[in-house]
């Protein structure tokens, strides 16, 4: 069937630069871009092939998906469903508008007739598939596993060191002084049931305390450093330094940045975008410093802001590597990283700017 999509979507990506058979990879881009780029080599021209490998981080792949439904479930809890369907509709129309920029000025295509042979309909059978997916998930841990485990290295080395940071609270001395004082209350009372309420808040209050360490621990962390100082750059798309922070770990890979957000918004280890806790962070989240202090971190026109950036910007490691090594070029992949970063300060930018005006 895909051989027939490819030949009825043709008209259409030929006005975009591209082929009818770049319909196919595109469309495997909601999955994962990584895959996806992988796909292009179906394309016989080379720059049909690389206008699309271009324009095919905008599809959002399953990993920017949980972001989604964590934002939106957050701060949005009515019209959810038109939200997300916008935010993928916005990066379908940014997928044609700079194909046929590209095509204008920068990758020149030329029209060439769609010949394909269509096969006719089989019924797959299990050997075939198997061993097609065996091969291709080999082919994608040998080329993308190594990218991603060095990212994720990089990213938790950056996070966990240095081990010892200077805290703003004695927090052993506090954890050790309220251990004390709930054991001696839990001494004193006789009733069964107050001594299980007693130590059930013991427990929340030291998991609280612990959640403020991890929380500060990060901020000093190598990478909390570096988002306080790329903060002022942020600041103007209405992002603080946690939310930094989340974007730069999201360059390992788009899952993680809910991981991040977990520790950054005290919602344990635990934290998932279906994380009830964590939504509720995040939501009543908000400035403890600055001209904003008292204002919300996340408004509506800030986490749209957020989610259009999470959409545009640097695709992930492995879709960088995989553009590398699918068109034979550094320059392309650093082109990518660029072009795409550029993009989604400007559209988160406007987004702030002009929700804020309005709203």
């Amino acid at each position: 069937y895909m051989a027939r999509a490819a030949f009825l979507m043709d008209k259409l990506m030929q006005k975009m630069g591209l082929q009818g058979k770049s319909f196919i990879p595109m469309i495997m881009g909601f999955g994962c871009n990584v895959p996806a780029i992988m796909a292009t080599r179906t394309l016989e021209d080379r720059k049909h092939r690389l206008l699309t490998m271009l324009v095919n981080p905008f599809m959002s792949c399953s990993a920017r998906l949980p972001v989604y439904i964590l934002i939106i479930g957050a701060v949005f809890p009515s019209n959810q469903g038109s939200i997300l369907f916008g935010l993928y509709a916005l990066g379908i129309l940014l997928a044609i508008a700079f194909s046929m920029l590209f095509k204008t000025f920068l990758v020149k295509t030329d029209t060439i007739p769609f010949v394909m042979e269509l096969p006719p309909y089989r019924i797959p059978t299990i050997k075939a598939s198997i061993m097609h997916m065996w091969f291709r998930s080999v082919q994608y841990l040998k080329k993308m596993g190594g990218v991603i485990l060095l990212a994720s290295i990089i990213i938790w080395a950056l996070g966990h060191y240095p081990e010892k940071v200077e805290l703003s609270q004695n927090y052993d001395q506090i954890i050790e002084n309220l251990t004390s004082d709930y054991a001696q209350k839990i001494e004193n009372t006789g009733d069964n049931e107050q001594k299980a309420i007693l130590m059930l808040d013991l427990t929340q209050k030291q998991d609280s305390l612990q959640r403020m360490i991890s929380e500060e621990h990060q901020e000093k962390s190598f990478i909390g450093q570096i988002g306080k100082r790329i903060e002022p750059i942020m600041r103007p798309l209405g992002f603080d330094w946690k939310m930094s922070v989340s974007l730069l770990t999201g360059v390992a890979a788009k899952e993680v940045v809910i991981s991040t957000m977990g520790v950054l918004y005290q919602a344990g280890d635990d934290a998932d975008e279906n994380s009830t806790n964590l939504m509720h962070n995040i939501n009543s989240q908000v400035y403890t410093s600055g001209p904003m202090i008292g204002e919300k971190v996340f408004t509506p026109v800030s986490a749209m802001a957020f989610m259009v950036f999470i959409l545009i910007y640097f695709p992930c490691v492995a879709v960088i590597a995989a553009i590398k090594s699918e068109s034979g070029k550094t320059k392309w992949a650093i082109f990518t990283i660029f072009y795409t970063t550029a993009l989604a300060w400007l559209m988160a930018f406007a987004v702030n700017q002009i929700g804020n005006y309005f709203i």
